[in-house]
């Protein structure tokens, strides 16, 4: 479980996050839904310790991590596993060794059980014999897969995904919300999703917290979304609905 207790975080003079308080379970997906500039990447950075809050708490389990030092913080790092938004993949090396280069990273595994736990997650994610292909050589639904083996590839008792996605055809989203909540539901991970894909929302939304201008709005389950009086969700909802429609017209 991650708590975050009244997290703000300031750029100068530009307040990005503005007291933001929730409770991350396992087991379920998380959501952090919003418009741009709403703050959701930026809280979910603050929540990995890529970025130190300005003030506030972040909590794995009960354990403090804004005050831990950078050593206290390892052994919670080596427990988190994250996709990038753009997947983040080494364009010079295979799938293989992308995704056994965390295991190489932080474990004394010997070889044979590193490529074990590679095919063991390349299956999870539907990509059995790829191993020697590069990210060049992938599409970008693949290289997506490919991310969440890597994430994966730790056994992470909690897992953060920014914009899963991004630049995806409908049937492929689809496709990697399933993944996510298969691994999810599987591994009881704490995940936590950034998104601002309606679809993802009310197709795996258990938890949803909406930003909007840095705080929190609403805070519920996908089931509740439909029936909230919420002003901004509510705006952010049907211009969602808006630009799925005019696309879906192109």
């Amino acid at each position: 479980m991650i708590e975050i207790q009244d997290i703000y975080k300031t750029f100068g003079d530009n307040k990005v996050l503005r007291g933001i308080s929730a409770t991350f379970k396992p087991g379920i997906n998380n959501l952090i839904i919003g418009g741009s500039g709403s703050g959701k990447t930026t809280l979910l950075k603050c929540i990995v310790g890529l970025h130190e809050p300005t003030a506030g708490k972040v909590l794995y389990d009960g354990e403090c991590f804004t005050t831990m030092t950078f050593r206290e913080r390892v052994p919670i790092r080596k427990q988190i596993g994250m996709l990038f938004q753009n997947s983040a993949l080494f364009d010079s090396m295979t799938v293989e060794q992308n995704i056994m280069f965390p295991l190489n990273l932080f474990t004394d595994m010997p070889k044979d059980e590193k490529l074990d736990r590679v095919n063991f997650c390349l299956k999870k994610v539907n990509l059995n014999d790829k191993n020697n292909l590069f990210p060049s050589e992938l599409s970008g639904g693949m290289k997506k897969r490919v991310g969440i083996a890597r994430a994966i590839s730790m056994q992470p008792k909690y897992l953060f995904v920014d914009e899963p996605n991004s630049g995806l055809d409908p049937l492929t989203s689809i496709l990697i919300d399933n993944l996510i909540n298969e691994i999810t539901e599987e591994f009881n991970t704490t995940t936590v999703i950034v998104t601002h894909d309606m679809n993802s929302v009310m197709g795996i939304g258990d938890h949803v917290v909406f930003l909007d201008n840095g705080e929190k709005w609403w805070e519920g389950s996908k089931n509740e979304i439909a029936h909230t009086n919420n002003k901004e969700l509510n705006e952010f909802v049907f211009a969602s609905k808006f630009m799925r429609a005019a696309r879906a017209k192109l």
